[in-house]
């Protein structure tokens, strides 16, 4: 099987987390388990995730020139990505996410973004060779929106001699509506239930997805959790995706451990529904594990979690 190019523009945090027997309401201090340090952000999760499935990724961001900065580099570079557009910025701190995991892996997150929020327009176009390679680009929203809007551009380059998919992650979700310009340039939407709504005022996901095809979005898969995903390429043209049955051990990297599965089966030209099956095996696996990164599976780990799930 031919080696597919995905560019992964996005952010890096170091992931710092304790497992509690509760979450903690507002005001309230419980006491958790153990700190555990792990390389996590939505963009550096989503390009492992790939990696690890065996695609050849291109990681364009930023981190600090500090501690966190040294160590998310070196263990990108373990992961085999390139790594020739990540800067690292000497002005801003490093990203850095505090999560507490519940007993059943739900989570409550905050992060600090750092020099996540500094990455520019110019920094994605310093990549343009590598779009210019990409058979998918795949994008969120936890670096500045002019710099997500640069790079889906650079993915739709009328130059190109071969067409690029463009993936778009909405999380977290934006405060505010996305252009009408930027979303008619996504191929597929990905937002996850709470997302959708956010984006929409529609709590009903097939309401949700309709408002969104109708603003310009060629496709819209909602990520459901433990109920699957609803896939729709036209508002009369919807189907779900029933989830694989799993326990939960922590859902941080679940959005992350789909896109980048969905990014992978995309790009080796698996339809729509085959690679949303696909993605949704490698999120069943991560919820398996705890941390962000640690929990993302390898290609061969999904094989023989899909022949088991068909057995």
């Amino acid at each position: 099987m031919a080696v597919r190019r995905i560019v992964v523009v996005g952010s890096s945090n170091t992931d710092l987390i304790v497992r509690a027997g509760r979450l903690p309401l507002p005001g309230e201090t419980v006491t958790g388990g153990d700190l555990m340090t792990a390389a996590g952000g939505k963009g550096a999760n989503q390009a492992v995730a790939a990696a690890r499935l065996g695609a050849e990724v291109c990681f364009v961001g930023r981190v600090g020139k500090d501690m966190f900065g040294d160590q998310a580099r070196q263990h990108l570079a373990q992961e085999g990505l390139d790594l020739r557009y990540l800067v690292q910025d000497a002005d801003a701190p490093s990203g850095v996410a505090l999560i507490v995991v519940g007993p059943r892996g739900q989570n409550i997150i905050a992060v600090a973004p750092g020099a996540n929020h500094r990455l520019t327009p110019v920094d994605v176009q310093a990549a343009s060779p590598v779009f210019r390679q990409a058979d998918v680009v795949l994008l969120q929203l936890e670096v500045p929106l002019e710099t997500v809007e640069a790079a889906i551009r650079l993915g739709h380059e009328p130059s190109r001699r071969t067409p690029c998919l463009v993936i778009l992650n909405p999380a977290p979700a934006p405060t505010q509506a996305l252009p009408a310009s930027l979303l008619a340039q996504v191929d597929i939407l990905t937002p996850n239930e709470h997302e959708a709504a956010l984006l929409t005022g529609e709590q009903d996901p097939e309401k949700a997805a309709a408002v969104l095809l109708e603003r310009g979005v060629k496709t819209v898969v909602v990520t459901l959790g433990e109920t699957g995903a609803l896939v729709a390429v036209s508002p009369s043209k919807m189907v779900r995706i029933p989830a694989y049955p799993v326990e939960a051990v922590d859902t941080t990297a679940a959005g992350d451990a789909f896109n980048g599965g969905l990014a992978v089966a995309l790009a080796h030209e698996q339809n729509l529904e085959a690679a949303v099956r696909y993605a949704s095996a490698v999120g069943a696996i991560s919820v398996t594990r705890l941390g962000a990164q640690p929990s993302l599976p390898t290609a061969e780990e999904v094989s023989g979690f899909l022949r088991q799930q068909s057995g």
